[in-house]
């Protein structure tokens, strides 16, 4: 298999909008990153309800079960933490360190 040198504009603890899909509009923080596929997983977006069959022998108890799902990165906007608006990512070298910044208010994202 190939390596994938994918960067995405997201990281872990981001809080971010969803720009498009079905839940377009909410906003979450970002707890986990997959760079192979290019996706994220929001707190509390894309929620699905999973069936999950009972299995006496293991002790799972059946029922439906609501789990959130990886979105594409692309339908994310990092949400500025001071101007409070979805916004591209900058980059920036400050003190010899890259960080990011709003491209609407020109403020670090990275703290």
């Amino acid at each position: 298999m190939a390596k994938t040198n994918k960067k995405l504009h997201t990281k872990v603890g981001d809080r971010v909008i969803v720009v498009s899909g079905k839940d377009k509009g909410k906003q979450g923080n970002v707890k986990d990153v997959n760079l192979a596929k290019g996706t994220v997983l929001v707190d509390g977006v894309n929620v699905v309800t999973k069936a999950q069959k009972a299995n006496p022998m293991a002790g799972v108890q059946g029922g439906l079960n609501k789990i959130a799902k990886p979105l594409n990165a692309s339908k994310v906007m990092i949400c500025c933490p001071s101007c409070e608006k979805a916004t591209r990512v900058g980059h920036v070298v400050k003190d010899g360190k890259k960080v990011r910044v709003c491209q609407k208010c020109g403020e670090t994202i990275d703290v």
